[in-house]
């Protein structure tokens, strides 16, 4: 049942004139009023789940479902704030550019193993709400509330505020409470428990730059099992040199000043201690070849365990730490002559205390148990679900699909339905699954419960596309590609200009088994293009085939578009080659400005938001991790780099970036377009004020798809 007035909120749209590039943006591409970032408690009895009250509401509320009660609201944070509009600190708000997070309200959240209590932080407010009750009590903290974590006994809060470590007493604050929502008494349940006042350059409890932006790290501390002790990590970012962030629309506003680790420049000083609640404290001891700490696991049984990566990243060490002491021994070394990979959930124990770890075994990306193989030849294993008795993991047959599996000692099963996008968290018995595939507009979140079977409502809005995708046939030795056509079209109806829209870089699948990877791609060709996807070498597969960019991110990406293109061509005539152009954000857009500069005969215009194009700008724990050192090799970072090659260009070029991008600087586009000029290369330049690497805002976000249309007409000379 729901309990919720606001579940009811009006989802009314903008009824006047409303169109695709709108609503994509307005709805955060479909993902406000779905049910997301689940947790499930240990016995499998309790759901805790974020979901917006709308389509187009972008304030995320808690919700709890049990098989006895289903859904309840467990928090509001129009309540909570009375109405106010949420403040978030400068802190909070990077942490959530690196978790690509753009939503508001309760964005995240922790629950105690019972799941009495949950934490959470509103426009920099501690809370804390009884789970079975919905009772939410503030905390009242000075300085602005970061990434809440609640121990697992449920009788404290530790966060950062102001870059330091705080902790504060649950049981204090909670035992004032009267009504629904109530502040606590006192602020003398709270402490300071990291070492040291923080500076402006040392800071406790947060994840650096690189492993939050990198490593998928948002973590920065972890509690013990009995809620006494602390794993912190301490940040020293002096030895990062600083850039700005300037916004020249506004030119009375100081440029913001950012460390930010380029290749080839040293990173954050990061170390790892053990905290008491008790204020005593102990260093962990590092291998002295560390340079990024990449995950931590502290399961109840056992010592928690530390994933440590050289500069290069090819080694890769697990080390269990002595809590008493703080030694480490290392019971897991994994290398690799290219890259080592971090795989998410690696690294933890499962029911018979055996790590498992993730590693290249025989071609493939294969599970392990103390270095022994589970998982069969051909299957990609891309995470680890769960590592308890009932061990899930995520993998695939075929790289556009992602699955879930149960490995036991004796086999290895498909949890999930084939030929689609799927992921779980589990707990105890119950097994949360969201599933998306090319069939449904939406995806699907089910929480399977013994025999029960129970659907999310989602609240999400229909999209006003929907997307006609073709797959060619693919093999692990050949770029996997997608086809769409304009709605309407027919084969036989004439020619049509072509537009290629890919990533096409390392970590991300843009040939995927479910429509919300191509909405826009339909609404492209919904403007007259015959549009193709292409997934080639570097981006998710098999080792060798993700593998084959080391040390070159131009050759062998470019050369799998070409193939991909002309595979679409021999399936499909219709594809006029004479007009041909390409699209992409990110790597994309480096991607595209490349394909334009290198094969003009193959290539007849491009649209490149926020390219790197030059790698020397980009951060460490990426670009080194492919191309090396820029120090040890110059050649692959010059191979790599567009300026070197732009005084090449002879077709038409948009250049797009959002001037408060600090992750690829602006500076990318600015060097480009310096090169451009002073070689006479004519060029256009769209700049962003304000906008960072994400352009969530309504208009921008919309208007940008139409002038990128706009351009491709005129550059391919379109009607």
């Amino acid at each position: 049942m729901t309990t919720s007035s606001t579940a009811t909120r009006s989802t009314a749209k903008n009824e006047s004139a409303d169109t695709f590039p709108r609503q994509n943006a307005r709805t955060l591409r479909f993902t406000l009023g779905r049910p997301r970032t689940f947790s499930v408690s240990e016995d499998g009895r309790t759901v805790l789940y974020v979901r917006s009250a709308s389509g187009t509401d972008r304030v995320g509320l808690l919700w709890r479902w049990t098989s006895d009660d289903g859904e309840v609201l467990l928090v509001d944070p129009a309540e909570l704030l009375s109405g106010a509009d949420e403040e978030l600190s400068p802190e909070e708000r990077s942490r959530r550019e690196r978790a690509r997070e753009a939503a508001g309200g309760v964005v995240s959240y922790s629950a105690d193993d019972a799941f009495e209590h949950v934490a959470f932080a509103l426009s920099g407010r501690l809370f804390v709400t009884s789970v079975a009750d919905s009772v939410t009590t503030e905390i009242p903290v000075a300085g602005s509330v970061i990434d809440p974590r609640i121990d697992p006994t449920g009788r404290r809060v530790a966060f950062v505020a102001a870059g330091s470590l705080h902790v504060a007493d649950v049981a204090q604050s909670s035992a004032t409470q009267s009504s629904a929502t109530q502040s606590s008494a006192t602020q003398g349940s709270v402490a300071q428990v990291s070492p040291e006042e923080s500076s402006e350059t040392v800071s406790w409890g947060s994840a650096d730059f690189i492993a939050a932006e990198e490593l998928e790290r948002t973590r920065g501390f972890w509690w013990s099992p009995d809620g006494e002790t602390l794993l912190a990590q301490r940040t020293d970012e002096a030895p990062v040199q600083i850039w700005y962030v300037a916004n020249p629309a506004n030119p009375e506003v100081a440029p913001t000043p950012q460390r930010y680790p380029s290749a080839g420049t040293d990173n954050a000083d990061v170390s790892l201690w053990l905290i008491r609640v008790d204020g005593s404290r102990t260093p962990v001891t590092l291998p002295d070849e560390t340079e990024y700490v990449a995950s931590v696991h502290w399961p109840s049984s056992y010592p928690p365990i530390v994933s440590t990566l050289d500069r290069k990243q090819r080694l890769l060490r697990f080390l269990e730490i002595d809590v008493a002491s703080g030694s480490t021994t290392t019971v897991r070394e994994i290398t690799d002559d290219c890259w080592v990979d971090i795989m998410p959930g690696a690294g933890q124990r499962d029911s018979k205390g055996r790590l498992l770890t993730i590693e290249v075994a025989d071609g493939d990306y294969a599970l392990l148990a103390d270095g022994e193989r589970l998982t069969p030849q051909g299957l990609q294993v891309r995470g680890i679900v769960t590592g308890g008795s009932d061990l899930l993991i995520q993998a695939s047959e075929n790289a556009s699909d992602n699955e879930v599996w149960r490995v036991t000692d004796t086999s290895v099963d498909r949890v999930s339905s084939t030929h689609g996008w799927h992921v779980a968290v589990t707990g105890g018995s119950t097994v949360v699954m969201v599933s998306a595939d090319l069939d449904h507009a939406l995806p699907t979140s089910t929480i399977t419960s013994g025999a029960a079977s129970f659907s999310i409502p989602t609240f999400a809005d229909e999209p006003l596309i929907q997307p006609r995708v073709t797959l060619l046939p693919g093999d692990a030795d050949r770029p996997r590609i997608a086809v769409l056509f304009p709605e309407g079209w027919e084969a036989g109806s004439g020619q049509l200009p072509v537009l290629l829209d890919p990533y096409g870089g390392p970590h991300f699948a843009s040939v995927m088994q479910f429509q919300g990877a191509f909405r826009e791609s339909q609404w492209f060709a919904n403007q007259g293009f015959a549009v193709v996807v292409v997934d080639g070498r570097g981006t998710p597969g098999a080792p060798a085939w993700e593998r084959a960019v080391h040390g070159d991110f131009a050759g062998p990406v470019l050369e799998d578009q070409v193939q991909g293109l002309h595979a679409a061509a021999h399936a499909f005539p219709e594809l006029d080659l004479t007009k041909v152009a390409m699209r992409g954000w990110s790597f994309g857009g480096y991607l595209s400005a490349m394909a334009v500069i290198d094969r003009p005969d193959v290539f007849h215009a491009a649209v490149a938001g926020a390219p790197v194009t030059d790698q020397r700008l980009y951060d460490t724990g990426y670009t080194e991790r492919y191309l090396g050192l820029p120090q040890s090799s110059p050649e692959s970072y010059d191979k790599s780099s567009l300026l070197v090659r732009a005084q090449n260009l002879s077709r038409p070029l948009q250049l797009i970036h959002g001037f408060a991008d600090d992750n690829v600087f602006v500076a990318h586009t600015m060097k480009l377009s310096q090169v451009l000029t002073e070689n006479g290369r004519p060029h256009e330049v769209i700049p962003l004020t304000g906008i960072t690497h994400m352009a969530t805002q309504e208009e921008v976000a919309e208007n940008l798809l139409l002038l990128q249309v706009d351009f491709l007409r005129r550059a391919l000379n379109l009607k």
